[in-house]
């Protein structure tokens, strides 16, 4: 069973997960995160399939995803909104990485590189502070911006009960956080070449 009956997903820890690759039974590896996010460090062997993406087209990925499947993301959040979305539509064996590509990499295990970019939760953090500074300062002036300062941190609250982000959604869909691997023909291609599915 993914979930357990307290409605957490099932998790795998970073040894765990090491321990199964370096014995040939690797799981499928599903990096929710963006493409710009994988572009710039990622598991050897992961498919990028971003959270939004995974999301719009969860049936369509259903049919590739019928083995052992680990979930990815920064830190374990967006993996855990994936497996709940994945669960909802009946797929067996699902797992969360827990604490994620922050774990991951603390447990020094082997990561593929690329250009360094900064991660949605980064942009987050910069692009919310940044209004809510703005909004501040120029309350000084004009006092109502006092109230979209208020908005945002009513935001970031309701982010945070909820598990999800809005903004984040949406900096997601931002060109610097898009990839060629964004398309879901390129993902469903690639993991029918992993398993020799046949088109």
């Amino acid at each position: 069973m993914s979930t357990s009956e307290i409605g957490r997903p099932a998790t795998l820890d970073a040894a765990s997960l090491r321990e199964l690759i370096d014995a040939g039974h690797t799981p499928r590896l599903l990096d929710v995160r963006t493409a710009a996010e994988f572009e710039a460090s990622h598991i050897p062997g992961a498919y990028n399939v971003p959270l939004d993406l995974l999301k719009e087209h969860r049936d369509e990925l259903r049919n590739h995803l019928d083995e052992n499947v680990v979930l990815i993301c920064r830190s374990g959040a967006r993996a855990t909104q994936a497996e709940q979305t994945l669960a909802g539509i009946g797929l067996p064996n699902l797992k969360v990485l827990n604490g994620g590509m922050m774990a991951w990499q603390a447990a020094n295990a082997p990561i593929k590189q690329g250009a360094p970019r900064w991660d949605l939760e980064r942009q987050v953090r910069l692009v919310a502070g940044s209004i809510v500074l703005v909004s501040v300062l120029g309350s000084m002036f004009v006092p109502q911006l006092k109230w979209v300062a208020g908005f945002i941190g009513a935001g970031l609250t309701f982010a945070s009960v909820t598990n999800t982000c809005a903004m984040g959604m949406m900096l997601g869909k931002l060109p610097y956080n898009r990839g060629a691997s964004c398309d879901l023909d390129n993902i469903v291609g690639q993991l029918r070449e992993s398993t020799g599915e046949r088109g």
